[in-house]
């Protein structure tokens, strides 16, 4: 198979879908994620994405997570784009059999990642005042619509491919964290109250020219939105170590994302969400270094060992805000 030629098992989704017609269509190879073979396929009307959900994700730990994600990732876009227009790409079509979704194509001329624009060190506290604002509508819509909740039947999943390889394993690596780790999981798992996407990440944020587009919800559940505010804050905090030059940037970003989001939350008292994301955080942290999946872009010792420390100190230490948290690492660096 050449670079150039999309899985036969992909483009006989696409035809499931209507999407294709006998011939094949030539296609790119995307990069980026670990969960799912993502391909640009250029078809006769133009070019769309596509992507069909792995098994056993590309990790070095053994990391199974099941295929049926990829339904709810669909079905995520549906409620994220009506509570936000453009919040998430356009769905153009499902395969469930094969795990496979296709959605509008979003090039990075004019929908760069911010990921890539945080590494080489543009840090807009603005736009993370954006991602905050979607995200806490998104979160808002579907807490005044229970009937969300009947739709996504996935705590078998959020807790196979986040609980688990994220903050159980941490405590497999440290025994002596293993309680508060735990008591995290408990956490999470009792406090429902919207729908989660779980994977609040930059590199699964666009930057589009009316706003932050939303990627990659496999993990889509009904549960604790404080997962994904403390699991976006977390990697501001992280990529201070990837583009230190930036980390006073990232640091305001946090800040922006932070009161923004806060400032919308409606459905349940705004405090008790962030001490949930509080407590959440240094757990998340932690697990960036010693879960299943570390960054891949913080590779010195020393640099892990700065993550343990915050981290351990603030787990051993419950009942933080968000702003401890935040300069509590803000010291760490400038030790």
């Amino acid at each position: 198979m050449t670079a150039d030629s999309p899985p036969p098992a992909i483009l006989d989704a696409l035809r499931r879908m209507g999407l294709l017609g006998a011939a094949d269509a030539p296609g790119e190879r995307l990069t980026g994620g670990v969960s799912s073979d993502i391909w640009r396929i250029d078809l006769p009307t133009g070019p769309i994405c596509v992507k069909r959900a792995l098994a056993k994700l590309r990790v070095a730990a053994d990391w199974q997570a099941p295929v049926e994600r990829n339904r709810y990732e669909a079905a995520w876009m549906r409620r994220a784009n009506t509570a936000v227009l453009g919040s998430a790409p356009a769905l153009l079509g499902q395969d469930e059999a094969s795990g496979t979704l296709a959605m509008a194509y979003l090039g990075p001329c004019d929908h760069p990642l911010w990921k890539t624009q945080l590494r080489d060190g543009h840090a807009d506290a603005a736009f993370a005042g954006q991602v905050a604002a979607a995200l806490v509508r998104i979160h808002a819509a579907t807490a005044a619509d229970p009937t969300t909740a009947a739709e996504f039947p996935t705590d078998r999943i959020f807790f196979d491919i986040r609980l688990e390889p994220y903050l159980l394993a941490t405590a497999r690596a440290h025994p002596d964290l293993a309680a508060p780790l735990q008591a995290l999981v408990e956490q999470t798992q009792t406090n429902k109250h919207a729908l989660v996407h779980g994977d609040v990440s930059p590199k699964n944020i666009l930057a589009g020219p009316r706003g932050p587009v939303l990627l990659d919800a496999e993990c889509a559940w009904w549960g604790d939105p404080a997962f994904d505010l403390a699991f976006c804050l977390n990697h501001l905090l992280l990529k201070c170590l990837w583009t230190p030059s930036a980390a006073a940037g990232f640091l305001a970003c946090f800040d922006a994302l932070a009161a923004r989001y806060l400032a919308g939350v409606v459905w349940e008292s705004p405090s008790q969400l962030e001490l949930r994301a509080a407590c959440l955080l240094p757990g998340l942290f932690l697990a960036r270094v010693d879960g299943k999946s570390p960054v891949e872009y913080i590779t010195q010792e020393a640099d892990k060992d700065r993550v343990r420390r915050v981290a351990s100190a603030l787990l051993r230490k419950q009942g933080h805000r968000l702003a401890e948290i935040r300069q509590a690492w803000s010291e760490e660096l400038a030790a």
